[in-house]
């Protein structure tokens, strides 16, 4: 598991100085800065987006219920007061454990527990998709946005990409095999050794099993039958297409 990252904000050096102590000797726990004023605090806390806040509730300016309040929503509060009376209060904001001064450090490893296990159990941020692919056409580079793309077409050692509103398609240097790789897969479906659309513009499906799509019809071969299908199971609102059959009608 990757390092959590942290930072303390505390009014009283003395504070300040015990927890960076239990910071730097906690595994695991990677300390981004410690901050005695809560003004300054603010803006290096949602710049950085810290896993883990070590927060003090009483402090001159903002306090720190104040402040968590505007926390970036991924940061965990660990609150670090003198204070019994702020317990129920701190649990109306993102508040994973509440410690009351002297802090000891068998109390202070509890939370960082809590949140390891709070960051163990979220899903892994999946990567960003592209929103738009470069094309060199006419030895420009177009920056084409993928909502744009109707469906691509092979020609020898060319392709055509046939957008929405370009009357004509845009010839570029590439594989068929480049562009499947190139364009996202929960989004487009080779459906012919010559062809890749973009399967939510398909229009209709006959049975002859030919995809109407744009101004173009394509015949489906058996090949790409079987995979077809399965799109068209995993799409429609009830399975009546049997996976494996030789034609879509």
């Amino acid at each position: 598991m990757r390092p959590l990252s942290c930072i303390i904000v505390d009014d009283e050096p003395l504070a300040v100085s015990l927890l960076e102590s239990y910071v730097e000797k906690t595994p695991d726990l990677l300390l981004l800065a410690s901050f005695t004023d809560s003004i300054t605090a603010i803006n290096a806390i949602k710049a950085q987006k810290p896993d883990l806040l070590f927060l003090d509730i009483q402090m001159p300016n903002i306090d720190g219920m104040e402040l968590a309040h505007s926390l970036p929503e991924q940061t965990r509060v660990v609150f670090t007061t003198a204070f019994k009376e702020y317990a129920f209060e701190s649990y109306e904001v993102n508040t994973l454990d509440y410690l009351l001064k002297p802090i000891r450090y068998n109390k202070f490893l509890v939370a960082v527990e809590k949140a390891r296990k709070v960051y163990q159990q979220q899903p892994a941020p999946q990567p960003r998709q592209p929103n738009t692919v470069f094309i060199r056409v006419d030895g420009e580079w177009r920056n084409v946005s993928i909502d744009q793309i109707t469906y691509v077409s092979g020609m020898k050692d060319y392709v055509l990409f046939y957008l929405d509103n370009e009357p004509k398609a845009l010839i570029t240097h590439l594989t068929m095999k480049a562009v499947e790789e190139m364009l996202p897969r929960d989004r487009f479906l080779r459906i012919h050794r010559s062809y890749i659309v973009a399967v939510d513009k398909i229009q209709k499906v006959d049975r002859n099993d030919c995809v109407y799509i744009g101004k173009e019809i394509i015949h489906i071969p058996d090949g790409y039958l079987q995979t077809f299908c399965q799109f068209l199971e995993s799409r429609s609102s009830h399975s009546s297409t049997k996976t494996g059959m030789k034609s879509i009608r």
